[in-house]
């Protein structure tokens, strides 16, 4: 009995030592690569020091990424049987937020001295929901309205919830998330076309709801000169910094506009900009260039699988991703409003950092579990 116990954990050790060998490693350096970045550009934000903000990031990105291998190891169908349950928690948790949550505006749930923002985690409970309701509608189905009404209580409760916070750009964001995965599901053109309609002819409505500072950052976004000492302060010394940059930058450690704290919020939603600032046109575009492969290798394991399910969770990600690097981008360059959207892997935050490693762990366990031969 003894021997046979021996034999079984060496087979069970055995067998995860191979699935860890097929791992996307390809996909781990561009997560490596993104995560140096983010540490260097941290330290840099704190003038050449650990602390706060470089230690803790780092700090982060390994016990993050420990649960990313955890969760790369672990047999798909199990994400598929707990897709309802994380995302009915994840829905829980936004309306316990909305009525004890902690902060001067409540989007976050404090537990043992820990800060966490569930609307974080609830784009992948979104992701994981939609996946598992469409595995199981047949495609002749999809060109009618009728499967399409439960996905849309699906993406709007919880998008709804979240702007009610208020946090428009995350609530905007989740929302955006859920209607990408209609599509890419292949909802009919013709669908899209009305929702469009419908959406431009609620726009004096959807305004008269947002609250006043909502309105004065899409006002400072068309004009940021409107209010150059207040709203629009942020989007201009953000752009003075990005130009100032050129083609090499100024050189690391050696931002003028992060270094005197001309930049507000250099450590988070504008780390680009300092990025921008001191590596110039080609480090920033560099970041770009590891991002694109990244989502490009993950749109390739969806390409590879054989499940809907595997392939919705993929592009859910990938698209995550790019929303997350489309909207900071944007934003810091002056292209978007300003909606306190992070850049992944490498701006200041625990939540959008686990958020983010936990949809790379489940890409990659896709990888290993569902890939065709």
């Amino acid at each position: 009995m003894r021997y046979k116990n021996k034999f079984l954990s060496e087979s069970i050790f055995y067998s995860f030592f191979l699935k860890f060998l097929k791992i996307n490693w390809f996909v781990i350096f561009c997560i490596i690569i993104l995560g140096f970045f983010g540490v260097i550009a941290l330290y840099s934000a704190a003038g050449g020091s650990w602390d706060p903000w470089a230690k803790n990031h780092l700090y982060r990105l390994i016990f993050g990424s420990l649960i990313m291998f955890c969760i790369a190891l672990t047999p798909t169908y199990i994400f598929y049987k707990f897709s309802i349950l994380s995302f009915s928690l994840g829905l829980l948790s936004l309306v316990w937020v909305k009525f004890f949550g902690s902060g001067d505006v409540p989007r976050w749930i404090s537990i043992g001295g820990m800060n966490f923002q569930p609307s974080e985690f609830m784009k992948l409970g979104l992701i994981l929901i939609l996946a598992r309701y469409f595995d199981h509608i047949p495609k002749v189905y999809l060109e009618k309205l009728l499967p399409y009404l439960i996905p849309l209580l699906i993406i709007f409760i919880p998008g709804l919830l979240v702007i009610s916070q208020p946090d428009l750009g995350t609530g905007l964001t989740i929302i955006l998330l859920g209607l990408a995965v209609l599509f890419y599901v292949g909802i009919s053109i013709k669908f899209v076309i009305i929702s469009f309609v419908l959406l431009a002819s609620a726009i004096p409505f959807i305004w008269q709801q947002l609250y006043q500072y909502q309105k004065n950052r899409i006002l400072v976004f068309l004009n940021p000169e409107m209010d150059s000492l207040g709203s629009g302060y942020q989007i201009i010394q953000s752009k003075i910094a990005i130009g100032s940059g050129g083609l090499f930058g100024k050189g690391y450690l050696l931002g003028s506009q992060s270094k005197l704290n001309y930049l507000p919020e250099k450590h988070t939603d504008f780390i680009f900009t300092l990025i921008s600032e001191e590596l110039g046109f080609l480090g920033s575009m560099s970041i770009i260039l590891v991002f694109c492969v990244l989502i490009i290798l993950i749109m390739k394991i969806s390409f590879n699988t054989a499940s809907l399910f595997s392939k919705i969770v993929t592009f859910g990600v990938a698209f995550l991703i790019f929303l997350y690097l489309g909207l900071n981008i944007g934003m810091v360059c002056g292209l978007l409003p300003v909606v306190g959207a992070p850049l992944p892997l490498i701006s200041y935050g625990g939540t959008s950092l686990l958020t983010v490693l936990i949809g790379i762990g489940l890409v990659l366990s896709i990888n290993i579990y569902e890939k065709k031969i």
